[in-house]
């Protein structure tokens, strides 16, 4: 056991199975508290755990945020206020990325304002694959320590000694990710061309697949949001011949019940890291989290080493 995370507790605002497995690898223990609403839709926070020399993570899943963001304050300061020695956040999706620019007069930069809010609670953050659109780094929005995980190198473990198929990249801005992902697990791959008309009108077009007759097609994006490119990723692929497709994302978002659609479009399997919690759920992302959290702890300047 690490020196720095014998004395961890892990929370969970809404990720209880990732934040199960994190504290286990860390050593750690699972924190307990109550909570629910008052009739006049208030909420209501009790800690359970004793926290007398403990450094506090809370794992959270940012995404549809809103709901989400009083209860994560409440919980982080509260930490925070009964004594905990650092207070982390483990965010495995992180939410309030995509406004990183004034696109029209008057707009909010809602990602610098969400980071300049969250950062004031927190001590460090960890997350996983952040839509880093026009920012280079968190380090220009957050102003705590943070760290950002790559997911393709637990998918890579996961594809790694299955036989018959071949990895599909949707768009060319895919391509660098499945490289690195076929480097590991040892498949073939072919990258599409995607031609976006609108946010729901999507057209995906593919290379000529005929070496790859027989095998299973392997979609693999970061992030499943609305679906439509996975959508129309599929529909390149049937009408290419193949028979067989799966799809795996770190990412599973589903707007509007895009996950049922998707199964009923033809895939055979529909798989997601557990960074958003859902039935999808085949791949744990917790390994790839054990180490950042433990160069965050040795960062934070209330903890002795």
């Amino acid at each position: 056991m690490n020196s720095l995370t014998k004395k961890v507790i892990v929370f969970s605002l809404n990720s209880d199975l990732l934040a199960a497995s994190l504290s286990e690898k860390l050593g750690g223990y699972l924190g307990q508290y109550s909570s629910r609403n008052f009739p006049d839709g208030e909420s209501y926070l009790r800690i359970e755990s004793n926290l007398e020399n403990s450094h506090c993570i809370v794992v959270a899943d940012l995404s549809h945020p809103n709901k989400k963001y009083l209860p994560l304050i409440f919980l982080l300061d509260t930490l925070k206020e009964l004594g905990a020695k650092s207070v982390g956040l483990v965010a495995p999706y992180l939410s309030y990325m995509r406004q990183d620019r004034r696109f029209i007069d008057g707009e909010a930069i809602t990602s610098k304002l969400f980071a300049k809010s969250i950062s004031k609670h927190i001590d460090y953050l960890v997350t996983v694959d952040p839509h880093l659109h026009r920012y280079h780094s968190l380090d220009e929005i957050y102003s705590v320590p943070s760290v950002v995980v790559q997911g393709a190198p637990v998918l890579a473990q996961w594809l790694k000694g299955q036989s018959n198929l071949f990895l599909v990249g949707p768009d060319s801005e895919s391509e660098q990710w499945i490289i690195s992902i076929a480097k590991v697990s040892g498949h073939s791959f072919v990258i599409g061309e995607k031609n976006r008309k609108g946010d729901r009108d999507v057209e995906v077009s593919l290379p000529d697949l005929s070496a790859q007759a027989g095998l299973t097609a392997v979609i693999i994006d970061d992030v499943i949001s609305s679906g439509q490119t996975i959508l129309s990723c599929i529909s390149a692929l049937k009408k290419k011949g193949i028979k067989d497709i799966k799809c795996a994302a770190v990412h599973g978002i589903f707007a509007d019940g895009v996950d049922q659609i998707l199964l009923e479009s033809g895939l055979l399997s529909l798989i997601t890291t557990n960074t958003i919690t859902h039935p999808s759920n085949d791949v744990d992302i917790s390994s790839v989290l054990v180490e950042p959290v433990i160069e965050c702890l040795s960062k934070v300047k209330r903890v002795s080493i």
